[in-house]
């Protein structure tokens, strides 16, 4: 029973450890046209005066799209 016990725990930490991990980030643009990679979570900037203008899948999918997004105006 140890061993059958042992197995299946061992079978559930390697399907966890094999999912992938995300973590989405967006671009942010600001009235003043500054724009910023944020962590795409529950929590948004503070205020008015931003817009979601871009999403990326890592970190520097969000630096690339940063860079088109500042160029779409």
């Amino acid at each position: 029973m140890k061993r059958f016990v042992f197995a299946v725990g061992v079978l559930a930490f390697g399907f966890a450890a094999s999912t992938p991990a995300r973590a989405d980030f967006s671009v942010m643009k600001f009235e003043s046209g500054f724009c910023r990679i944020w962590w795409n979570n529950s929590a948004n900037p503070i205020g008015t005066g931003w817009a979601r203008v871009a999403t990326a899948s890592d970190f520097m999918g969000g630096m690339g799209r940063s860079g088109r997004s500042g160029q779409k105006g």
